[in-house]
């Protein structure tokens, strides 16, 4: 089992890899209108294009989500980019926690390495409340949340709870970054 997620796992990364550079061969992005005219260069599929974007980011925590949700922002507008985001970065979030309910540890020292790991762990224990923590995580910018997903799924927390908390907690950093990056157009 762990073999096929490492695959999974360096396929996801690749795909990901493959899209930046060819983002990056195809356009330069040296001003708003350059990135927004890339993005209706893929027209109705432009904002399919950032949401799988956004989830896999989420999956395969290679890159912070800030990227893309700037990415929305501007392409889309503060609304529209808002929606989209919080819409893929949802599911991305939701996503990584099933896989860690499903694969465990494996998939786990896959994704973060193991330092790190044990690093967060040391710091989850001596919480209180590991939902306030994850809750408080969604609402600080640059943190790491993607990989307390993932850690949602190696603990025994209600799949129906995590939704919840992913519902209520995510839209707002999202937002702000939304509104920041708005004013950028």
């Amino acid at each position: 089992m762990g073999k096929r997620i490492r695959i999974w796992a360096v396929a996801g990364f690749l795909v990901m890899m493959l899209i930046l550079i060819k983002i990056f061969f195809d356009q330069q992005f040296d001003s708003v209108e350059s990135l927004q005219n890339y993005m209706k260069g893929f027209g109705i599929a432009a904002p399919f294009v950032l949401m799988v974007f956004q989830v896999l980011q989420v999956v395969v925590p290679v890159l912070p989500g800030y990227l893309g949700c700037a990415a929305g922002a501007i392409a889309f507008g503060t609304a529209m980019g808002f929606l989209y985001n919080y819409i893929s970065i949802s599911i991305g979030s939701i996503i990584a926690f099933f896989l860690a309910k499903k694969y465990g540890m494996d998939i786990v020292n896959v994704m973060f390495p193991k330092k790190r790991y044990e690093k967060w762990v040391a710091w989850i224990e001596k919480s209180r409340s590991y939902e306030a923590m994850l809750i408080l995580s969604m609402l600080l910018p640059l943190f790491p949340d993607d990989f307390l997903c993932y850690f949602c799924g190696l603990m025994k927390m209600n799949s129906k709870r995590f939704i919840w908390m992913i519902i209520l907690g995510k839209p707002w950093l999202i937002l702000a970054y939304s509104i920041g990056f708005g004013l950028i157009k």
